[in-house]
C-alpha cells in the first residue's frame, strides 16, 4: 500500500500565479508567438471578457424583449387613435342620412324646406383635428420611434459583442493582438455608454406612453 501511495502523481496546481502555471520561455523567446507572456493574456482576457459579456447580455436580453412587446403595444394604440387625425366619413354619413330623413319628415308635415336647419358636416369642409388628439399621436409616436431605436440598438450591440468574443485561431501571440484591437475599438466607440443609455432611452419611451395614455382617457 505504501508503495503504490508514493506512485500517485501530486494534483494539479491551480494558482492565480501565472509562473506556476505557465512554464517559463527559453532564453531570448520571451516575446515570441508562443510566449508565455501571450498565453497569460490570453487566458485572463478571456475571464475577463466572460465576465464582461455575461453582464451585458443579461441586460440585453430582457430589453430587447421588452422593446419588442411595448412597441406591439403602441403599435395596437396608435392604430386605432391615428384615424382621429382625419375626417370620419362613417360619422359624416350618419349625420347626413339624419338630416335627409329630417327634411322628408318635415316634407311630410307641411315644413318649409327653407326654414330647416343646415348639416353640420359637409364632406367638401376642410377637416381640423381635435388639439388633444394630435398631442396623444405625437407623443405615442414619439414613444413608439423610441422604442424601436432600443431594440435596434439592442440587436447591433448583441452582434458586435458576439463579434468581440469569436477570436481567430492562431497563436497566442496573434490573439493578443486582435483582442486587443478589438477592446480598444469597443473603448472608443463607447459600447458601455451605448449599453447604459438603453434603460433610460425605454424609460423616456415609457413615460411618453403614459402621457398620451392619460390625455387619451381624460376626455372619457
Amino acid at each position: 500500500m505504501k508503495q503504490n501511495a508514493s506512485h500517485i502523481p501530486p494534483p494539479p496546481i491551480f494558482s492565480d500565479d501565472y509562473e506556476k502555471r505557465l512554464p517559463e520561455d527559453p532564453i531570448y523567446q520571451e516575446t515570441a508567438p508562443n510566449a508565455r507572456v501571450w498565453r497569460a493574456y490570453v487566458e485572463e482576457a478571456a475571464t475577463f471578457d466572460d465576465m464582461m459579456i455575461a453582464e451585458y447580455r443579461d441586460g440585453l436580453d430582457v430589453m430587447l424583449v421588452f422593446a419588442g412587446l411595448f412597441s406591439a403595444v403602441v403599435t395596437s394604440f396608435l392604430v386605432q387613435v391615428s384615424q382621429s387625425l382625419q375626417a370620419d366619413f362613417i360619422e359624416m354619413s350618419a349625420v347626413l342620412l339624419h338630416d335627409l330623413v329630417s327634411i322628408q319628415l318635415a316634407i311630410a308635415q307641411g315644413i318649409p324646406i327653407d326654414n330647416s336647419t343646415t348639416p353640420s358636416l359637409n364632406p367638401s369642409s376642410a377637416f381640423s383635428p381635435d388639439g388633444i388628439q394630435v398631442w396623444i399621436n405625437g407623443l405615442w409616436v414619439t414613444s413608439l420611434i423610441a422604442s424601436l431605436i432600443v431594440a435596434l440598438a439592442t440587436v447591433l450591440v448583441k452582434q458586435w459583442l458576439h463579434h468581440y468574443v469569436s477570436l481567430p485561431s492562431g497563436t497566442p501571440g496573434v490573439r493578443s493582438h486582435v483582442r486587443q484591437f478589438r477592446f480598444m475599438g469597443l473603448q472608443r466607440w463607447r459600447v458601455h455608454v451605448i449599453i447604459g443609455l438603453l434603460p433610460i432611452t425605454m424609460h423616456v419611451s415609457l413615460t411618453l406612453f403614459l402621457c398620451g395614455l392619460v390625455l387619451f382617457f381624460v376626455p372619457l
